[in-house]
This record gives structure tokens, sequence and C-alpha cells, in this order.
């Protein structure tokens, strides 16, 4: 980056944290199955309070809740975002950022601008890694390169001998042999998914259904409220249900701004995600959530937000399909950019841990104070949400407002440990009971 453009980026993010409001609820106001909707406070230049990715100082880590431990899995990882454990219990991680985006206009300058700040302006990587603990003693040992020369990698899903990749715009498969610790042979793509040159949401999570049958893929929308038309929605905002084998897919739920995790209740086998709701009504409002999707559902984007609450700044509105906008089962607090999702049942987890979700939130950028930067658990019985959520690894974030970290996806390894990929830290996280360490 020229010393030139440092200035420039320095002065206007330091007018644009001077500008915007401030939230008047707590963070907690925005979580649970009935969070406070304050009125819509949208102000002529947005709130903009992004943390400056900086990384963790030598011996730091996040902060663990009562009775967990925390140690680095792998260091040294170049913008690691999702996670997925092979049968053999090798990790792969997909080392990925966002694909290359024209500038158009002020905004998605801006936009670019912030990203930077947070430490997601560089290239993409472009590559999943393997990463083994021969040992496990909580470590990995070896690191390979399992596939490269992808485009902008997120979900991960393996099915018999299939091995799926959601890149950006299409969904790959290739083939594995367990064991394997790198893949060169070139892939299938089974469909394509939207991309594009402005490609708003460019993450692609992948989860195979229980019975191995159907794939189950996240698209998020192409704006905040689709404000480059329609027609730049075309299957987004949705969640598609594919057949693998011919190669199709149907809407399978639709209305979600920007649904990233998914996970099964293992009870219902139902379908959960988390979703990132939309931007600049305030810093209070909306809040992202964790919802069961039901086959054929509808979230209301862009017309409403959680349920039937009317966004007026859409045009022209749809109160046909406001009414029918279904109502998500938890709020998880405004702008914390909810991502990462994994169901944990396991004895061995201590209680309240061993029946609920674990969620990466990746931080925000448009509330003043910051929301997210960090990984919760939200408690279940009887396949919902039920009571307030916990913290599981915080402190992503100094005094001073500067990230060392951002947590993206979690997941739950073979000796039940829970593994966070940390974005601006590039580490992978391990997160165990102390009386499971190692």
């Amino acid at each position: 980056m020229s010393p030139r453009f440092v200035i420039l980026f320095t002065l206007i993010a330091t007018v644009l944290s001077a500008c915007g409001d401030t939230a008047q609820l707590p963070i907690s106001a925005g979580i649970g199955p009935d969070p406070q909707l304050p009125p819509p406070n949208p102000t002529l230049i947005p709130t903009v309070n992004i943390a400056k990715a900086v990384g963790w100082p030598k011996n730091a880590s996040p902060f663990p809740a009562p009775g967990l431990s925390v140690n680095a899995f792998a260091t040294h990882l170049d913008h690691p975002r999702w996670i997925y454990v092979l049968p053999n219990g090798d990790v792969l991680v997909a080392e990925t950022n966002a694909p290359d985006q024209p500038v158009d206009g002020i905004k998605s300058w801006l936009v670019k601008l912030a990203m930077n700040k947070a430490g997601a302006g560089r290239p993409s990587a472009n590559r999943i890694t393997l990463l083994r603990d021969e040992d496990r003693d909580g470590v990995a040992e070896t690191r390979t390169v399992f596939f490269e020369g992808l485009n902008s990698p997120f979900g991960m899903a393996l099915i018999g001998n299939d091995f799926y990749v959601a890149n950006t715009d299409a969904l790959m498969k290739f083939h594995y042999n367990g064991g394997e610790t790198r893949i060169t042979q070139n892939g299938v793509k089974v469909l394509d998914l939207p991309g594009g040159p402005i490609n708003h949401h460019w993450t692609k999570n992948v989860l195979a259904s229980p019975d191995g049958s159907r794939l189950y893929v996240t698209v998020g929308s192409n704006s905040n409220i689709a404000e480059n038309g329609l027609d730049q929605e075309v299957g987004r905002a949705a969640i598609w249900e594919v057949d693998p084998v011919q190669g199709s897919y149907r809407l399978y739920a639709s209305g979600l701004r920007n649904p990233n995790g998914l996970a099964w209740e293992p009870d219902g086998r139902v379908l959960w995600t988390v979703v990132n709701e939309r931007d600049l009504l305030g810093s209070d409002l909306v809040p992202d959530y964790l919802t069961s999707v039901p086959d054929s559902s509808f979230f209301g984007w862009p017309y409403s937000y959680f349920g039937q609450h009317v966004d007026e700044r859409v045009e022209p509105q749809r109160p046909d399909l406001v009414a029918s906008a279904r109502v998500p089962d938890y709020g998880l607090g405004s702008h914390t950019a909810s991502l990462g999702l994994v169901y944990a049942r396991n004895s061995t987890w201590p209680s309240p841990f061993d029946n609920g979700v674990f969620i990466g939130q990746h931080g925000s950028w448009n509330r003043k104070p910051s929301s997210g930067y960090r990984v919760l658990f939200v408690p279940f019985r009887d396949g919902k949400p039920n009571g307030k959520p916990i913290d599981v690894l915080t402190d992503f974030v100094s005094k001073d407002g500067e990230a060392f970290g951002r947590p993206v996806g979690v997941v739950l390894d073979k000796q039940s440990a829970l593994l966070v990929a940390d974005d601006v830290g590039n580490i992978i996280w391990r997160v165990t009971p102390v009386r499971l360490q190692r």
C-alpha cells in the first residue's frame, strides 16, 4: 500500500469514525427469541467502526470461558476462513479471501477501504490446506497443500469418495481416497453458483444431507437491500438444495440476506443456519440470527426483517411476501457477522456445552460500539435454543479497539475439541474442557 493511500485511508477512516450513530441499547437487547427492534435510525453518513487488524502479540491468545482451555492448533496460515474434518481426523482449512471486485462508485470504494483495514483486502490464497495431528497432542505436526488453484473456496463436504468444494462461482467435485494428503487431479463442475463482477456476498457454504443424497449450498445476496436491482439477485439470498448426481438444484429457502453456517439438529434432522442481516439502519438494527430452516420457507429479505418488520427503503414494496415472512428462532445481536456454526451434542463436554451450537462471530463494522468478535454457545433443549448465549472465546479486540483476530468457521474435531478459524490472526484455535486437554 502506497504512503499516499495510507494517508488518504487514515483521513477517511478518521472522518467516518466520527459520523453515524451510537447504539442506545446493549448488544444483549438484540439476542434471544424476542429481540428488541427499535425504530430504524438511518444516517446520512453511515456508521463506520472497524477494528483495525493487527494480529496477535507473541504468546497471546483469546480468553476462554471458565473450565475451558485454548491453544493454537496451527499458525502462520493465510486468511483461514472455513474448516472441515475428514473421517480419519485430518483437518482441512480453506485459506481464502474475496475475489477481485471492481470499484463501482464511492460506496464500493469505501467498502474496499474498510475491508483493507479489517485485514480482508489481500489476494486470496485460493487453496485448501490439510493439517494432521499425528500424535494427538492438540497441535498439527503435518501441513500439506490439499488443493490449490481454486477460486475463493469456502464450504467443503465429503460423500463417500466424492469431495465437494464450494468456490465463489461454482460447486466442484473431486475424487478423494481416505488418507490422501494432496489431490492433484482436475475437479468436475457440478453446477454454477451466482458470481459475477460484483459478487457482494461471495462466500458459499455446503453441507451434505444426513443420508448423503443432497447438498445444501448457501448463496448470499448481491447487495445490502437489493439496491443493485432485483435482476442481480436471481438465485441469491437463499439456500439451494442440490442433486449432486443430476447437477440440478432448487431453492430450498429464500429471503435470507447472507446465510453462512449450516448444521443439522440431530434429533429432528432439522436444518439450521446463521444469517447476517442488513446494514445502515442504525447501530441497534438489525439482529443477525440463528434459525431453523423448513423447506420452502421465506425470511423476508429484502422487504422485511425479523418477520414482518418492513424495510421502508426497499421499492417496490411486496406486502404479499412480507405477510409470509417467517420469524427467525433466535437473535444473535446486531451487526455481529455471525458466520460459523456447528451443532454439538457430546457427553465429553460439561453442561451446558453438551447440547447446543457453537457460533463464530466475525465482528461488526456498522455498529458503535463494536459487536461480535467472539465465539459463543447457544444451549438447546427439545431441538430449540434454550436460554442465554455463553461466551466461549473472547478478547479478540484490544482495549484500544484493534483486532488481534476475528473468528469465522467452527467445527468439532475427532477428539471432540472445538476448532476455530481466525482469519486475522491466521491461526486455528483449539478449545477443550480442561479435563479433556490433549
